[in-house]
């Protein structure tokens, strides 16, 4: 069971030595990207949605929705594609996640078992990709996680599939089929429903049939 419903800290009795939690870093507004927590006005926010805009020679710019971390409030913020944005170091830690619930994924510690949620806003793009029991990397500032990191490879069930065509190959025409959690993947024609296929989070391409 979920412990709460709050934003919640996480405590590390651990004694792992940590990053001062003063250190931040720049990075220029054109490597923003959905999910990404920065420092804005001197608070952490995530970024919520996140387009470049191209205005030939009047210059191009970045369209930001950001969360507020603290109040939960939505803001929509322009930066120049070449404004320095402020981003706080973080320190990994192991998690798992276990469901979810409403807007909320929790997730459990794996050195202390707590259990807590954490928003979609954070989970961003990592979500297409969850499974119950996956493993994940969370980034941690202030004993908040404010960023999630999917393993490079994940093995998901194909549950939608368009039927096999006789004769299909490796080097035919690409089909699209639905995994378990709902995302659409561009497979090879042979791939059937029912198969585990392992995946490429970084860019939710198919790598190749799973082998367990």
């Amino acid at each position: 069971m979920c412990k709460d419903k709050t934003s919640r800290t996480l405590d590390d009795p651990r004694g792992v030595r940590r990053r001062p939690e003063t250190e931040t870093t720049m990075i220029k507004a054109i490597d923003l990207r959905k999910g990404r927590t920065i420092i804005h006005e001197g608070e952490l926010a995530v970024v919520h949605d996140c387009r470049h805009v191209a205005k030939g020679n009047k210059g191009s710019y970045m369209q930001t929705k950001l969360k507020s971390l603290k109040t939960g409030t939505m803001f929509d913020v322009r930066f120049n594609v070449n404004d320095r944005i402020e981003v706080p170091f973080v320190e990994s830690r192991e998690y798992e996640f276990l469901y979810r619930d409403g807007d909320d994924y929790i997730l459990m510690d794996l050195e202390s078992y707590d259990q807590f949620p954490v928003s979609a806003d954070i989970v961003g793009d990592a979500a297409q990709w969850l499974t119950p029991n996956q493993r994940v990397t969370g980034q941690v500032y202030q004993n908040q996680i404010v960023q999630l990191e999917m393993p490079v490879t994940v093995t998901l069930t194909v549950t939608e599939a368009p039927p096999v065509v006789k004769g299909a190959t490796v080097t035919n025409q690409p089909k699209e089929v639905v995994v378990e959690t709902g995302a659409k993947v561009r497979v090879p024609a042979f791939i059937e429903e029912g198969e585990r296929i392992n995946v490429d989070t970084r860019t939710g391409e198919y790598i190749e049939r799973a082998k367990d």
